[in-house]
């Protein structure tokens, strides 16, 4: 990326315990490099317990014990200066929170405090941030409910009294109300229909492109990446093993478990049984030896049992950690059609 707001060095971030005299650590983040470029969409797909929920709290300074960042930088590049986010004092993230880095959080109703109405919600994020006059400050919020869509007597309603979809569209109203220049949206269409679902990601990139943000969006959703972001990172076992556009990713994996999540995605019309993964994804308190995906690869040899594949340009733009990516056949075209990869 020639224009980088975010560059991630090296990180590990592990969960650290120690009960009944025994220590344990998870490598939920597992020395991870990588690049987001200003206005750009990137996006962050993987099963469970892949690491992505762990990453982006790293990256939202939003780590808390047992989570802790073992080594490491994440450097944002906001125009109020730099931080890395992984050794700043909680003086200095709260500085940049809200005003340059911003977090919608999977489920609405962990983030609207059912006892207060969404007005005082919206003081209670925003205020202190913009430092705004209380009556201009009152017009910035009618204004930006007016841009998602939202009437003006929702700020007198309670969470509870609003649709899914409503609330969805308030927190990334609170997201969104201070202007950030990055956004970290994790899962924020679950438990949505299809509709809004469709609503809320237009909503999400709309808001993107008018404020030029940089957006990291985190879903476990193939077909919503295709029709969202720019490029895409795929998380195996706490390590980034692709990344690329997201074209390529659909088109032209270079990874096994790209390649095994883009060809699970069902297409209309086609009734065939989906093959899945034998196994499960391996512990990360005794993660496997060599590469962490070869106990369920179909294209592993003894190389990768042994010797931990490095993420290497294998591409323009696609880099890979995989022994035998050359060996990774491409998809048939009709499944990134079918799911908006292109048009």
């Amino acid at each position: 990326m020639t224009d980088e707001i975010l560059r991630v060095d090296g990180l590990k971030a592990y969960y650290q315990m120690h009960y009944f005299g025994v220590q344990r650590e998870v490598r939920a983040v597992d020395d991870v490099t990588m690049s987001i470029g200003r206005n750009e969409v990137y996006g962050i797909a993987g099963e469970s317990s892949s690491g992505k929920t762990s990453f982006i709290k790293v990256l939202a300074a939003a780590v808390r014990p047992p989570l802790r960042v073992v080594s490491g930088s994440v450097n944002y590049d906001f125009r109020s200066g730099p931080i890395n986010v992984a050794a700043a004092t909680a003086a200095e993230v709260e500085r940049v929170r809200w005003k340059s880095l911003s977090y919608i959080m999977q489920g609405s109703m962990s983030v609207l405090n059912p006892v207060r109405r969404i007005g005082q919600t919206f003081h209670d994020f925003a205020f202190r941030p913009l430092g705004l006059p209380r009556e201009a400050f009152d017009r910035r919020v009618l204004d930006h409910l007016a841009r998602l869509k939202l009437p003006a007597d929702i700020l007198r309603a309670y969470p509870h009294e609003l649709s899914g979809g409503m609330r969805q569209r308030v927190t990334i109203g609170l997201a969104t109300i201070c202007h950030p220049e990055f956004i970290i949206a994790d899962e924020p269409t679950t438990a949505l229909d299809l509709v809004v679902q469709k609503e809320v990601l237009h909503l999400i990139r709309d808001i993107q492109a008018e404020m030029g943000a940089s957006v990291v969006f985190v879903t476990h959703d193939m077909s919503v990446h295709a029709n969202v972001t720019d490029r895409i990172g795929i998380f195996y076992a706490g390590r980034l093993v692709e990344e690329g556009p997201t074209r390529k990713m659909f088109f032209a994996p270079r990874h096994p478990y790209t390649a095994h999540l883009v060809a699970s995605l069902p297409r209309i019309g086609d009734t065939a049984q989906r093959p899945s993964l034998d196994g499960r994804p391996p512990n990360l308190a005794a993660p496997p030896d060599g590469c962490r995906f070869h106990p369920r690869c179909p294209l592993a040899v003894d190389k990768c049992r042994i010797d931990v594949p490095p993420l290497v340009e294998v591409a323009p733009g696609q880099r890979s950690a995989c022994w035998r990516w050359q060996d990774v056949q491409p998809l048939d075209r009709s499944v990134a059609l079918a799911h908006g990869a292109v048009t």
